[in-house]
């Protein structure tokens, strides 16, 4: 079997060692002579599995004690309703206002999702300049008090990554939650949970499959839901229920618990953010040196995880996609939104798989350049 180097933006490449053993215990997990996919959720197995799976999660994180783990069902874009929906309740302004940071595709589609629910505030946006910089903090207009300050740390289509993390103190009575979608570069490094009172998404970038979602709340944001929330939507009933409330995604917190164990043989996120460092210089060290391709992206807040680029002749597109596929370089293509190429490198992603790619870059644009 040969297999390629995957630069999908999600689902994303898994680590080797995780499916190989997924494959080994596919039929018969640790003699049970079951597989997960067939156990009951509510079996001593399977709930030895989503506890660890938590446990885990918690320890490489280093999530404080006053938050909950909760891995629920689908996916990140749900989540930007199932968010309003659950910090909304308390507020006394009719209809609640929130303040969105637009820096991207996500975003934005975050914050548009959220006006089916209460009023949005556009507190910045880099959209003028076409999502290729954060606005900085002190550039943000928020409210005087908004129920909720919503960011997305890593924009998976335009590129662009945070590496720092708002500081919010005082803004607001109660103190307003600072919320996170961080679906594409999750464990990639470390991060300080504490700065921030959600931090959500999807898993198919750097945790697991498809169809699972987690949210790591605080607790005392737990109950401030609208009436309208759906039970299996609220946190506080999902939290209560230890992510039990209904049949969970089984096989996906299994994949996941995988790599978290994974991660930690590995060195956890300290070792890992090594990695993606050197995975990250390697790719835009080349992309910067060329005058066939480039990048937009300000320096200082280029994705580790996702690299948009272009050719400076959109004419060779077709055949630089034929040709990487053909030199097991797979899913390179960049969003249908913005065109071009974009290499997602996430933890799984081996530096030998980045050096492939920047040969065969080099390889094309001695051919075509």
């Amino acid at each position: 079997m040969k297999r390629g180097f995957n630069f999908s933006p999600g689902p994303g490449t898994l680590p080797l060692e995780v499916l190989e053993q997924a494959a080994e215990e596919m039929l018969d997990w640790c003699g049970t002579g079951m597989g997960v996919m067939e156990m009951s959720h509510r079996g001593k197995a399977f709930m030895s599995i989503l506890n660890q799976a938590q446990d885990d999660l918690r320890e490489l994180l280093m999530v404080p004690d006053n938050y909950k783990i909760l891995f629920m069902q689908g996916g990140a874009v749900a989540e930007n309703a199932i968010i309003p929906m659950n910090l909304l309740g308390y507020c006394a302004e009719t209809p609640p206002i929130a303040d969105y940071i637009v820096t991207g595709f996500w975003s934005d589609k975050s914050q548009k999702e959220a006006r089916r629910y209460c009023n949005v505030n556009i507190a910045a946006s880099s959209e003028g300049r076409h999502f290729t910089h954060l606005p900085r903090q002190e550039e943000w207009k928020l409210s005087q008090d908004p129920a909720y300050i919503h960011i997305c740390t890593n924009e998976t289509i335009h590129g662009v990554e945070y590496f720092w993390e708002p500081d919010l103190p005082g803004v607001g009575l109660p103190e307003v939650p600072l919320v996170a979608d961080v679906s594409s570069h999750i464990l990639s490094r470390p991060m300080d949970v504490s700065k921030f009172g959600v931090m959500y998404g999807g898993a198919q970038k750097n945790i697991g499959p498809s169809g699972m979602t987690f949210v790591i709340v605080r607790e005392d944001l737990l109950d401030r839901a609208l009436p309208i929330c759906p039970s299996v939507f609220t946190w506080k009933t999902v939290a209560e229920n230890n992510s039990m409330y209904n049949t969970p995604p089984t096989y996906a917190i299994y994949i996941a618990g995988l790599v978290f164990e994974w991660l930690k043989r590995n060195g956890g996120l300290k070792a890992m953010e090594k990695q993606n460092v050197a995975k990250a210089q390697l790719l835009y060290g080349y992309l910067d040196s060329s005058n066939f391709y480039c990048t937009f992206v300000e320096k200082d807040c280029r994705s580790r995880m996702n690299v948009p680029f272009f050719l400076h002749d959109d004419a060779l597109n077709d055949k630089f996609f034929a040709g990487a596929e053909s030199y097991g370089l797979l899913q390179l293509n960049g969003h249908s939104s913005v065109g071009g190429v974009r290499a997602s490198i996430y933890n799984a992603m081996p530096l030998a798989g980045v050096q492939a790619l920047v040969d065969y870059l080099r390889d094309f644009e001695r051919i075509h350049g």
